[in-house]
């Protein structure tokens, strides 16, 4: 079982992770960085660790994730995503806590288009009567 790799593809508005899980000690990577270097805010970590902690896989696997696009929320969350699939991947047994959690859904929300006629998607000129 030497080189093991599972993969998974994780995606949050416009932010794109792929995630590597790897067998390991618990250490997670994102571009190159330490999670706790990348992240600042302690509930971003606390998203990207839950599905490993909802299939108590902590300390079994090291993650790599190689992440793009968005802000920091929405990449947290795409990182979230893409070790869900990947634990998935690591065994198929998983599958009914990670989906209960609702971990192996893609976050449909989006931003919204500008309108014309508006300075935002729904936010109208001040209105002056005169």
């Amino acid at each position: 079982m030497a080189d093991t790799k599972f993969y998974g593809t994780g995606r949050r508005k416009k932010s794109i992770a792929r995630v590597y899980l790897v067998p390991g000690t618990g250490k997670i990577t994102i571009n190159k960085r330490d999670i706790d270097e990348y992240f600042g805010l302690e509930t971003l970590k606390t998203i990207v660790r839950q599905p490993l902690v909802a299939t108590e896989c902590n300390g079994k696997f090291d993650v790599l994730v190689n992440v793009h696009g968005g802000g920091y929320t929405g990449q947290a969350g795409a990182i979230r995503h893409g070790i869900s699939r990947a634990l998935l991947q690591a065994d198929g047994e998983y599958r009914p806590i990670l989906k209960a959690a609702g971990y192996l859904t893609r976050d449909p929300r989006m931003k919204e288009r500008k309108k014309y006629g508006l300075k935002a998607a729904r936010r109208a000129p001040q209105f002056s009567k005169r």
